[in-house]
């Protein structure tokens, strides 16, 4: 248990340290170092990842770094979104949710390597609700699915679709990825006694208060080593783990 205790803080500072990405290692922690079965752990995975982001979203609120109609216009459609890929996770069997997890951390792991400047003021730009809301809608989908908070993709469409500036965008990220995940966690709490699965919530407690102690000290880690190289170093590490777990579950596709 001493390893998933680790794992724990790990989550932590990968998102202290990249700000996104840190809460995809949520699941296959939960499942190769805990040994909770995948459907539980993509479901325990939205409660930690929910609550590592509320808190983490807090001193963005109190600075007034929110967007709150982004929040509207992303976080709605995300919430319905995540609930509705909950909802559809009682037909996909849990290999292949690890399996579509797999593929999500290969695209986290391409945003990752080739990150988009960001850094700079967006251009000016008429914002759409509707392509705001259907980004939201999809990442969503995709959370409900698979477990996980989807940062890597809310942050760029924030500030590229939606023109947002950064310091606006990682705050509204967080909020917006607390927000869905509870949304989607909330349908699994119906759907798991279903499935013959209850939560461990001693499990998911720790992990959300080890990975928030975790991402103070990333933080502060990151504030000495560049940015490229961090995102592009986790990168190659995504890489590694998500070929890991297609080639651990290879089986179970070709079994059923």
């Amino acid at each position: 248990m001493l390893l998933a205790w680790t794992g724990a803080v790990l989550i932590g500072i990968a998102l202290g340290m990249l700000g996104s990405g840190g809460s995809i290692l949520t699941v296959p922690i939960l499942v190769y170092l805990v040994g909770e079965p995948d459907k539980l752990a993509i479901a325990e995975s939205l409660a930690v990842v929910g609550l590592i982001a509320l808190v983490g979203a807090v001193p963005y609120g109190l600075r007034r770094q929110i967007d709150w109609a982004s929040v509207v216009w992303f976080g709605l459609p995300g919430m319905a979104g995540t609930y509705l890929g909950a909802y559809l996770s009682q037909w996909l069997p849990g290999v292949w949710q690890l399996g579509l997890f797999a593929l999500v951390m290969l695209l986290a792991a391409y945003f990752m390597f080739r990150p988009q400047k960001l850094t700079g003021q967006p251009q000016p730009r008429k914002r759409s609700p509707f392509k705001i809301g259907l980004e939201g809608l999809g990442v969503g989908i995709l959370t409900g699915l698979v477990g996980v908070g989807g940062g890597f993709l809310i942050v760029p469409a924030l500030v590229l679709l939606g023109g947002l500036p950064m310091h606006l965008a990682v705050g509204t990220s967080l909020l917006v990825i607390a927000l869905k995940s509870g949304a989607g966690f909330y349908k699994y709490l119906h759907l798991l006694p279903e499935q013959g699965y209850s939560v461990h919530w001693d499990v998911v407690l720790l992990f959300a208060a080890l990975g928030v102690a975790g991402s103070f000290l990333g933080g502060r880690i990151a504030a000495g080593i560049p940015q490229l190289g961090l995102r592009r170093g986790f990168a190659g590490f995504l890489v590694l783990m998500g070929a890991f777990i297609l080639w651990q579950n290879l089986p179970r596709f070709w079994h059923g």
